[in-house]
């Protein structure tokens, strides 16, 4: 079995209007399908050393980039801009990439999804239950660390700028963001140099595929669909059998609130990485066998039962 960088055959998903950049990547004599949800700002690329771990573990993988990311469409013609106007949007990617390429593999299924990611595949599981055996999230968006800065100061602010329609300017401080040259130091994803330098490697290979950060109207969007995934019965109506990670030193999302939800969801635990940072996937080599020891264990009997 080729490595993922060998084996990449990208090819393009259409969701509406929307030109989604996809790949599958087939394991030798799979057990079950893992469909691969990155987060905002990333790329395919970036998931190849997580790609070749879940097909050394017997699951073909289907992952892709969302709109305005990666090599998907982007949505402004400032495509550093990380824009939607609604998560709806998202589900509208979810769905297509569902229905075209997931439900028709014939295999077993299960989902893997890393903090925007996690937050989209919630909002699927309660709204179309039963298509996944099981689900892991990794720092999954259900609360954002403002870093300082009240909740509601920064809601009020995110609604103030987009009291007139979708604001396509950037957040505060993200114009200046540069995945391309923002040192390790400044960085507040991961604990890991080494990965930290490979991933911007990739870059600066490709810097087509590189995002800054958010605008306002991205910021509303996901105040709003973290509201609605933290609503009265939202959790206990998602009955897919799940695992939810929380970095211990998350800097982007709010651990805690990954740990009130999974404590409220029928089928659910909870594990923090308590060294890791928010990218828990591209940390240090220790903490990222914490997280496929706790993986491992979770899916050891689920995943070959599922039903087709």
């Amino acid at each position: 079995m080729m490595p993922a960088s060998q084996d990449f055959s990208p090819f393009f998903v259409t969701a509406g209007a929307a030109r989604l950049r996809a790949a599958r990547f087939d394991a030798d004599q799979p057990r079950a399908l893992c469909l691969l949800l990155n987060g905002q700002t990333e790329f395919i690329e970036k998931y190849f050393e997580v790609i070749d771990e879940l097909r050394g573990r017997g699951f073909s993988v289907v992952t892709f980039d969302w709109r305005g990311q990666g090599g998907s469409g982007r949505l402004l013609p400032d495509a550093r801009k990380a824009h939607i106007e609604d998560f709806t949007a998202y589900d509208q990617d979810l769905d297509a990439v569902i229905q075209g390429l997931v439900l028709s593999a014939g295999l077993p299924r299960i989902a893997l999804a890393h903090s925007m990611g996690g937050n989209i595949l919630l909002r699927r599981l309660h709204d179309v239950p039963g298509e996944f055996a099981a689900a892991v999230f990794c720092a999954p968006m259900l609360g954002i660390n403002y870093r300082g800065t009240p909740g509601w100061v920064a809601e009020g602010i995110a609604r103030a700028f987009n009291r007139k329609g979708p604001c396509r300017d950037f957040v505060w401080g993200m114009a200046v963001r540069d995945q391309l040259t923002l040192p390790f130091a400044q960085q507040i994803v991961t604990s890991d140099p080494l990965r930290y330098a490979r991933n911007q490697a990739l870059l600066k290979a490709h810097p087509e595929l590189r995002l800054n950060g958010p605008t306002w109207s991205w910021l509303a969007a996901a105040i709003r669909s973290i509201a609605r995934t933290r609503s009265p019965g939202y959790a206990e109506a998602i009955a897919t059998r799940s695992l939810l990670f929380g970095a211990g030193h998350d800097r982007v999302c709010l651990t805690p609130a990954i740990a009130a939800f999974a404590a409220r969801m029928p089928d659910a635990r909870f594990v923090e990485i308590a060294d890791a940072e928010h990218e828990i996937l591209m940390e240090r080599d220790a903490l990222r066998a914490r997280f496929w020891s706790r993986f491992d264990d979770f899916l050891q009997k689920s995943a070959p039962t599922v039903s087709r």
